[in-house]
């Protein structure tokens, strides 16, 4: 009998999770991507941005993230005013295969990775950016680790999102969405 109290003490206890796309859902939402799973770091000696064949390209596994992402977002009723990326291989083939709608290249979030001095400029391009957007437009940005870290302070895996609404000059980050 006393067992039969204590359950539904403890499930009050118990926080409830929102769903994550709650915070991808609200009017204004910066989604920062990073690219789905390309094995390795950096670029290869020789890397040349027009050139695929000299980037870290996506993995199959990189290419069925991608499409499992877009397909979770289509599925969840998610739309995207813009969709903006990296002008890298692996970034941009994510934000193709995604199928969420036309991508727009957006040099301001190619990798700085091996450049760091960069970082300032690229950044600022992006929240000025941003900031220029309509009141509640929604954009999602495929893009690098090291862009992500810059706007937000996380560090994502590959294939994860992080969620943000415009705050002053920044970013105010309300979610993250994990990789499937």
């Amino acid at each position: 009998m006393r067992a039969l109290f204590i359950l539904p003490i403890l499930m009050l206890a118990m926080p409830l999770r929102a769903d994550p796309l709650d915070a991808v859902r609200a009017p204004g939402a910066v989604v920062l991507m990073r690219h789905a799973t390309a094995p390795g770091t950096g670029d290869p000696p020789g890397f040349r941005l027009g050139d695929c064949t000299t980037q870290r390209n996506l993995s199959a596994a990189g290419r069925a993230e991608a499409r499992a992402i877009g397909a979770r977002l289509r599925d969840a009723g998610i739309g995207f005013d813009a969709i903006l990326t990296s002008e890298w291989c692996r970034a941009r083939d994510t934000a193709d295969l995604l199928g969420l709608g036309p991508v727009t290249a957006f040099p301001a979030v190619n990798s700085f990775f091996a450049d760091r001095r960069d970082e300032p400029g690229q950044t600022a391009a992006v929240l000025a950016h941003l900031a220029a957007l309509p009141e509640g437009a929604r954009v999602l940005i495929v893009t690098h680790q090291v862009n992500i870290t810059a706007l937000t302070g996380i560090v994502p895996r590959s294939g994860e999102a992080v969620v943000a609404q415009r705050a002053g000059q920044g970013l105010q980050v309300t979610g993250r969405l994990p990789p499937p």
